[in-house]
């Protein structure tokens, strides 16, 4: 920049889709029909919103190495490549691929099920919730956010810093604080239904799910396994959303839920119909701001699921303790 290098502007052996727009404009398409061996500047001009204030619509030239160039290939589906993947045979892989979509179209059905039931619950059922629990459950969320916008611009400039990257405005924040409103009363809600039910969890159950976890960390199980046993504040993260998904099923079965046979594309496009019902709430409540009002309206039900700009983390499960109000959540 300016004959000058600047930070966050060089990578050693990056390997580059052509085609995918993970650089900014224009940088992809000077690379077509390069080969093996060349070397081009590639010249480009930082966008004008770009993440990092001191590049933001400032030009550039890279210099680029081309040290090998691939291209897709048709992959042949037989025993061979079965065995690849550590199995017999192509019918075993199509055993396990068959499990895996199943667990998969499970997993999708009990999101949508799950999210209608807490959307009902939040409209049916409402009180003051502590001033200092949303406090903290806000911070998480809003901490999270922060730290996600930062990994998305690391993927254009590695060398950004997160004091480098706008934080979203007022109006994003008081989304967001109605989202934590709604996550800390549900919590309490279904920590007061599970408590009047006895409904509760088992040293066995949580030491399956720590099992589970360690099992993402290869060689390192032992260790998972004594950072639970030495920290009861990761104990009670592991157990509280077994707790949670004990009271889901306890409510519904008491619920009258019906069966509907759908495709697999029929319920994802359910579930994004839903996101883009959430996020089209969040445009008319933030457009709503701007007209003037002689009174201020009653906030809209935030939805179970965040829309913009970047979704934060999983919901933190229901805390032990019931709150003092009694609500109203008794066997029907």
């Amino acid at each position: 920049m300016d004959g000058e290098a600047f930070d966050g502007g060089a990578a050693e052996g990056h390997q580059l889709e052509l085609g995918s727009n993970s650089f900014i404009p224009g940088f992809e398409e000077q690379l077509v029909g390069v080969k093996a061996g060349d070397e081009k500047n590639v010249e480009v001009t930082f966008p004008e919103d770009y993440q990092a204030k001191n590049l933001a619509g400032k030009s550039a030239v890279f210099e680029v190495k081309i040290h090998e160039v691939q291209k897709p290939a048709d992959m042949v589906i037989d025993d061979d490549m079965a065995k690849k993947f550590g199995l017999e045979n192509l019918d075993a892989l199509k055993d396990l691929v068959k499990k895996q979509v199943e667990q998969e179209n499970q997993g999708l059905a009990r999101t949508k099920l799950k999210r209608s039931l807490l959307d009902l619950l939040a409209d049916e059922v409402s009180f003051e919730v502590p001033a200092g629990m949303v406090d903290l459950e806000f911070d998480q969320i809003w901490q999270q956010l922060k730290m996600d916008l930062h990994r998305e611009a690391l993927e254009e400039n590695p060398e950004i810093k997160p004091e480098d990257i706008d934080e979203p405005g007022d109006d994003v924040k008081e989304e967001y604080r109605a989202i934590a409103v709604r996550r800390v009363r549900l919590g309490l809600l279904l920590s007061e239904i599970g408590q009047k039910n006895e409904v509760s969890v088992s040293q066995e159950e949580v030491t399956r799910q720590i099992s589970q976890e360690a099992q993402r960390y290869p060689g390192q199980e032992k260790e998972v396994f004594e950072f639970y046993q030495k920290n009861p504040q990761a104990m009670a993260q592991m157990r509280a959303p077994l707790f949670e998904e004990k009271v889901v099923d306890f409510i519904l079965e008491l619920a009258n839920v019906k069966d509907k046979k759908v495709s697999r594309d029929e319920l994802i496009a359910a579930i994004e119909a839903e996101e883009a019902e959430d996020m089209a709430k969040k445009d008319t409540k933030k457009a709503a701001k701007k007209k003037p009002a002689a009174k201020k309206a009653a906030p809209k039900k935030p939805a179970a699921k965040k829309a913009a700009p970047k979704k934060p983390a999983a919901k933190k499960a229901a805390p032990k303790k019931a709150p003092a109000k009694k609500t109203k959540a008794e066997k029907k």
